[in-house]
């Protein structure tokens, strides 16, 4: 399977997600620079995390622009697997491919730790090898990862099964201890309609190598490689 890494000015997680998928055999990535209007060729889309044009304006706000986002929401529209993190959930929202927005922490702190996360629904490429209520630590590092959205997003959100992720304790449990940024609803990541375009805040790309604290990301590309 071919993966498609975008990469934008001030992307700075992209090497990282390249380097996640190219340790699961039978898995090959390549860089897609944001001026290339075509992804033809690959199997699924990753928009990876990083400060897109310096978070200029809002998170995603200019990335939103660039020419290989209508190449994305094409391959979208046709079927094609794409996942968003952090900054690339942040463009995701933007661009209009998922609901809601991500805004400042609740508590206007950068953030970069090791939080748990519970999934919500495995009716997704890339959460599909995983077990509903299944508890993962993967880490976060963002400074606008509070996600919002109005009373009737979110009603729709939780009537469809688009909640992919929430924040937790290690118990699975949703205490406001447990949630980073104050995102509505404990909300770590989310899905559209369709279930074949997936953001989150966290990075599974970070945690795909025991040396790095974790390996509990590696059920999301083993999900889409299974596929």
């Amino acid at each position: 399977m071919r993966f498609a890494v975008l990469q934008f000015p001030g992307s700075n997680c992209d090497q990282d997600a390249v380097a996640a998928v190219r340790s699961f055999p039978g898995a090959s990535a390549d860089l897609v620079w944001h001026k290339t209007n075509s992804l033809a060729g690959f199997d699924a889309v990753i928009v990876p995390g990083g400060f897109s044009y310096g978070d200029y304006l809002r998170c995603g706000a200019i990335a939103q622009f660039s020419p290989i986002l209508a190449a994305v929401k094409e391959f979208a529209a046709q079927g094609g697997p794409v996942l968003g993190i952090c900054n690339g959930f942040q463009i995701l929202c933007e661009s209009g491919l998922l609901p809601g927005a991500l805004v400042r922490n609740r508590d206007l702190h950068f953030l970069c730790e090791h939080i748990h996360l519970r999934v919500e629904t495995t009716a997704t490429p890339f959460t599909k090898n995983a077990r509903p209520g299944q508890v993962l630590r993967i880490p976060i590092a963002h400074g606008e990862g509070n996600y919002v959205c109005d009373d009737a997003t979110l009603a729709e959100l939780e009537n469809n099964g688009q909640i992919a992720f929430r924040y937790t304790d290690a118990t699975g449990a949703t205490t406001e201890a447990a949630n980073p940024n104050g995102s509505r609803a404990h909300i770590a990541g989310i899905r559209n309609a369709a279930g074949n375009v997936l953001g989150l805040m966290p990075h599974p790309e970070r945690a795909c190598d025991a040396l790095l604290g974790s390996t509990d990301g590696r059920v999301l590309f083993e999900s889409i490689l299974s596929s």
